[in-house]
């Protein structure tokens, strides 16, 4: 044992429709954009990760880009596997005659299917993972935020991420009650182009997109303390010329509204199902918000009005999930209850 330990790496990985995030040793050494920049003539992978990012909506016809992953699951078997090889690549040092196997603790959605699990667990064996074990995202958020899991206690977790928004209420290191819907983050990029289109008459990119939702994003029409106003180019679809306007964050409030309104439906749906013993500790413990949906501006508060629940952002949002895969990788004899071999 001793032996294969020495050539065993140990890793969790979050497998993000928007980023993928890699750990080991406790410390997180691969934070990258889940995209490929792929050579069509060849099928060579050109770039990975941000490289890949920066080429995304600029490719000539020769390269094109590829988000392996839609809605929290693989879309692209191929891609994905190169994409997962290549972060696994950034991570590898020392001596690179042995390839160390893995034991990895990889990050699933709660409403995946069993065809959708197997793709994950593949891809992984075929990058050298020996011991696979997969984990629910809200059970790695709960853990990630610092929740003791394994307690007769319910808690509610809203993990908002890039393709799905999983929501789930646990106790007893188990998903009592589950909703998984696909409006998360890449929902909301897709409505800000779209209001973009049709109340300015321009045709902008989706980084720009999501540039505009992390600068000025917001969930509600009144902040305090609100951001400046952004500065917005991107092609008149009238004049086809390149131009320029300003917006402010309560056009995107407005832009959002639409989407946020089903996330709240989402959360409402998942309390009228919690048994009421747990619906007493949830009054008492609130809502804990995880991913980076969970970073808009006032969305705790719209939340809160919503659910008469206190709301709490987790400290660092974008890596709970993954410290919480962490976590469970670290204490597998723990967490192995709740671990999908």
């Amino acid at each position: 044992m001793g032996l294969f330990d020495f050539f065993t790496r140990e890793i969790a990985i979050d497998l993000g429709t928007a980023n993928t995030l890699i750990i080991m040793n406790d410390k997180v050494v691969v934070d990258e954009p889940s995209i490929v920049a792929k050579d069509i003539q060849s099928g060579a992978i050109v770039a990975i990760g941000k490289t890949a990012q920066q080429m995304h909506g600029k490719t000539h016809k020769l390269i094109e880009t590829i988000r392996p992953l839609k809605d929290g699951v693989i879309a692209d078997f191929e891609s994905a596997e190169q994409m997962i090889r290549g972060m696994i690549k950034m991570i590898h040092t020392g001596n690179r005659l042995i390839t160390p196997s893995l034991r990895m603790v990889i990050c699933i959605p709660s409403g995946i299917t069993e065809v959708e699990m197997r793709a994950v667990k593949e891809s992984a064996e075929r990058v050298n993972g020996k011991e696979v074990y997969l984990i629910h995202e809200p059970m790695a958020a709960a853990i990630g935020i610092g929740l003791d899991i394994m307690q007769p206690k319910g808690n509610m977790i809203v993990d908002i991420g890039g393709g799905t928004t999983e929501i789930a209420v646990i106790a007893l290191g188990g998903i009592v009650c589950d909703k998984s819907v696909k409006i998360a983050g890449d929902v909301f990029t897709n409505d800000i182009i779209y209001y973009m289109r049709t109340q300015h008459n321009l045709y902008v990119g989706e980084s720009t997109a999501e540039n505009i939702k992390i600068e000025i994003g917001s969930a509600t029409e009144d902040l305090q303390t609100p951001p400046d106003e952004k500065s917005v180019q991107g092609r008149d679809l009238l004049t086809g010329k390149p131009k320029q306007v300003q917006i402010s964050y309560r056009e995107i409030a407005k832009a959002l509204d639409k989407s946020i309104l089903r996330v709240e439906d989402a959360v409402m749906e998942t309390l009228s199902q919690t048994p009421p013993e747990l619906a007493a500790d949830i009054y008492n413990t609130g809502i804990y918000l995880a991913g980076g949906g969970s970073m808009l501006r006032g969305l705790d508060r719209r939340l809160s009005q919503k659910t008469d629940l206190p709301v709490y952002i987790a400290e660092d949002p974008l890596r709970a999930v993954v410290r919480g895969t962490g976590i469970a990788l670290k204490n597998l004899e723990r967490y192995k209850s709740i671990l999908i071999k």
